[in-house]
């Protein structure tokens, strides 16, 4: 007998993250206080009041809830995680070989205990119609993320950008070129993109030319087989490449000097690449490289099937049974 947990679905409608805080509020001070133990608590309380004050400054829509939630948890962390990108991930876009549309699939990378243990699907809805949201209470972005009928999504952690000053010069030189900003954080966008976009050309406009606050990697699934691509962004501009595609960590298009984020990023991709060309429904294809210690979350996706896969990860393998919407 399977005595893992199950991965919740949460009927959220229009509420948006106060309400998928509400609805699970004991995963939320749990992701928090693996946090604190992972980046210490004084780090936690000044990365999370720079946070709230670049929100305040850039005028973010979500900059209220995020607010809101924190107070409710009680202590520093809300406003810093909802701003993180410190992950790795893998992830493809290319024709299902099990059916009609095409496919992503993704994994997300991050030493971060309880993530897996901890995740949540959260069905919502937008003026576009509904999606299934693969999260954690607490956030009010959207990372991973399936709209039956419509497509489906995910972020990548991109490059960290080249300023020749060596890599804690970089870091920091990004780090003020990033507090100056005043555009959509990439999740946020991924989030207005799912409530709006009625179709994969909006959802790919919007994707390739909304002006983000960082540069990001965006995988876009839409519904026909050959409605995928791997968007490559900077600030303002954008490189796409069509499906079948597959992103890690580091530029394949761009021609933007940068420090590559995680490892094995190459050969990441050209393990994906052969599972999203031949693996079946299960995930059977998460084999390392694609899958590592610090593997947390994975997804499989079909918006045209209206079919979703998710399964939690912790350092030592399966954290959850395997959630599965659409199959029946």
């Amino acid at each position: 007998m399977d005595e893992r947990p199950e991965i919740p679905l949460l009927e959220i409608g229009a509420g948006g993250g106060r309400a998928i805080y509400a609805a699970a509020p004991e995963r939320a001070h749990a992701l928090i206080a693996s946090a604190r133990r992972l980046y210490t608590p004084p780090v936690m309380a000044l990365a999370d009041k720079l946070s709230a004050a670049w929100l305040a400054r850039s005028a973010n829509p979500h900059r209220a809830e995020i607010a809101e939630i924190g107070a409710r948890v009680g202590r520093p962390g809300a406003a810093m995680l909802n701003l993180s990108f410190e992950w790795a991930c893998t992830t493809s876009a290319a024709a299902d070989p099990t059916g009609p549309g095409n496919r992503l699939l993704r994994t997300l990378d991050w030493p971060f205990h309880g993530l897996g243990r901890n995740v949540v699907v959260a069905r919502e809805s937008g003026t576009a119609g509904e999606f299934l949201n693969v999260t954690w209470p607490g956030a009010v972005v959207v990372l991973t993320a399936m709209a039956p009928g419509r497509f489906s999504a995910a972020i990548n952690q991109a490059p960290m950008a080249r300023r020749g000053l060596g890599l804690i010069g970089d870091w920091a030189a990004n780090r003020v070129r990033l507090w100056h900003q005043r555009a959509l954080p990439p999740a946020h966008l991924l989030r207005r993109v799912f409530e709006t976009a009625r179709d994969f050309a909006e959802a790919k406009a919007m994707l390739s030319q909304t002006p983000i606050a960082l540069p990001v990697l965006y995988t876009l699934s839409g519904i026909g087989a050959d409605e995928g691509c791997v968007i490559e962004r900077q600030e303002t501009t954008a490189v796409v490449r069509a499906a079948p595609a597959v992103c890690a960590n580091d530029w394949v298009a761009t021609p933007v000097p940068g420090r590559p984020r995680g490892r094995d990023n190459e050969a990441r991709r050209a393990q994906l690449a052969r599972a999203a060309a031949e693996a079946g429904e299960g995930f059977d294809w998460l084999t390392p490289p694609v899958l590592n210690g610090e593997t947390r979350l994975a997804v499989a996706a079909n918006a045209a099937r209206g079919r979703l896969a998710v399964l939690g990860v912790e350092k030592d393998g399966p954290a959850t049974r395997e959630f599965r919407w659409g199959f029946n």
